[in-house]
């Protein structure tokens, strides 16, 4: 299939919420924060535009790795 090709994408942080509401109401913090370098699937995130700026908001599931340096 087509998407056995598709190739992780990087990306930095610019920006991150608190986190996720668990089933039970509690506040689940993200592991990644401003600054992280990512890697995300080709399709991963929706698109934006801010200014001249495209930005890709998407949740903390759609992330594959946090690349360290």
């Amino acid at each position: 299939p087509d998407t056995s090709t598709e190739k992780p994408s990087r990306g930095e942080v610019v920006a991150a919420g608190k986190g996720r509401i668990s089933t039970q109401g509690d506040l689940i913090p993200l592991d990644v924060k401003v600054g992280d370098t990512v890697m995300f699937g080709q399709f991963s995130g929706a698109e934006i535009t801010v200014g001249e700026e495209k930005l890709l908001v998407m949740s903390e599931d759609e992330i594959v790795a946090v690349i360290e340096d």
